[in-house]
């Protein structure tokens, strides 16, 4: 399956959003990539391109194709709620995403990974699918053999660890449990999700 593998300062700079974390690039340079990126001529972007770079920017942050993004603002349609909170929340709550939250990976391509390989488990049980929707009261563990990684524990003793408080973790025993479901202000992503319920409408 295709997934970014390039500079990921650029799209930074391309959304204008350290979307992928601190980026000292961005900084420096806050326009966009190319040889026309600080030109001051660049055109007035039209509504249909500010919702459709909105719903780019959500693909990247989460790490998620066109179709799977698709299937998940269906569902998200078809569920009860405010349709542009409820596609948050089930994009928070994909298996990946938790692994990254909870600190066990340092970012959701590397939690994306850890998943893949096995070494993650819910409720007990080995899952090696990135795009697994937990439940609220799922256990999110590390697999026992796993404990020893390095990237996980490095990820652990990191400092930058952010706590939320729809997430439990324990770190004695590398678990967490996602005890609700998280609420539109508890979600620190820079996201305008009513721009790409508007795309959709259309």
């Amino acid at each position: 399956m295709a997934r970014y593998i390039g500079p990921k300062s650029k799209i930074a700079r391309r959304f204008r959003d350290p979307i992928f974390g601190p980026d000292k690039a961005l900084e420096k340079k806050n326009y966009p990539p190319g040889q026309h990126g600080v030109s001051k001529r660049r055109g007035k972007q039209s509504e249909y391109a500010i919702q459709l770079s909105e719903k780019q920017k959500v693909k990247f942050i989460y790490g998620i194709l066109e179709r799977q993004f698709a299937l998940t603002f269906d569902r998200a349609s078809r569920s009860r709620g405010i349709t542009g909170e409820v596609l948050l929340q089930l994009l928070e709550s994909r298996l990946d995403n938790l692994v990254y939250r909870l600190g066990i990976a340092p970012s959701r391509s590397a939690a994306r990974q850890l998943v893949s390989h096995k070494h993650i488990t819910i409720n007990g049980k080995v899952v090696n699918i990135p795009s697994y929707t937990v439940k609220v009261g799922d256990v999110i563990g590390v697999r026992e053999r796993s404990k020893a990684l390095e990237a996980i524990t490095n990820s652990l003793a990191s400092s930058n660890i952010k706590k939320y408080p729809w997430l439990d973790f324990d770190k004695s025993t590398f678990t967490g449990k996602m005890i609700s479901v998280p609420q539109r202000d508890q979600i620190p992503e820079n996201i305008k999700e009513q721009l790409i319920v508007e795309l959709y409408s259309k």
